[in-house]
């Protein structure tokens, strides 16, 4: 089992940061192999350029991929998880991994795709993805309100959508109680360690 990070916070001071360090020592400590996307250390580029937006908008698919961009695509070939950890910013995930989103799954590869053309080279369907996310409010608030409900319905049913077999999301909420909140945090994070280990004999 191969499993690709995409990681998308600023700080390393952060909670969500150490969730990551949580999440990296378990993999570590089960022997499975992992390969990291931290979106702000690398300066992914978050914005469509000019050029991007002609492919995407007309689906000219004559016009090349970028580079860092292509580096994603053979990321995600590579893996057989992939987990996508990420604060909660304003009901959503920070714009830098909103931007992966919309320049990685670039029409032809994850979308779009002619199904009689086998020279395109479309995204395959990863066996596992985990969508991992801290939030200040608690999970039953956030319930409550209908956020958790729309997160879940635009990162599961659209973002990953029919581009992952087994789906699961996980909100962490109730940051602003840390200490009281993190060992619940620690048993969801093994929970996806677990299932992940489970799991790994058929990819190996």
């Amino acid at each position: 089992m191969k499993v690709l990070i995409v990681f998308s916070h600023p700080s390393k001071n952060s909670y969500t940061y150490q969730i990551l360090t949580q999440l990296k020592s378990a993999l570590d400590k089960a022997q499975i192999c992992y390969e990291l996307s931290d979106l702000y250390s690398m300066g992914f580029q978050t914005d469509m350029s000019e050029a991007e937006y002609e492919r995407e908008g007309f689906a000219k698919t004559e016009i090349s991929i970028s580079d860092d961009v292509q580096a994603e695509h053979r990321k995600i070939e590579n893996a057989d998880c992939i987990i996508f950890l990420y604060p909660v910013w304003w009901s959503d995930c920070p714009a830098k991994l909103k931007g992966w989103f919309d320049r990685v799954y670039s029409v032809g590869y994850a979308y779009g795709y002619d199904k009689s053309d086998h020279s395109i080279n479309k995204m395959k369907q990863v066996p596992y993805g985990f969508v991992i996310c801290t939030a200040g409010h608690p999970n039953d608030f956030l319930d409550e309100i209908g956020i958790a409900e729309s997160m879940r319905n635009v990162m599961i049913d659209d973002r990953l959508g029919q581009r992952f077999k087994h789906k699961e999301m996980h909100i962490l909420g109730g940051t602003l109680e840390k200490e009281k909140v993190r060992p619940v945090h620690y048993q969801k994070i093994m929970h996806i360690v677990k299932t992940i280990e489970d799991s790994s004999n058929q990819y190996d």
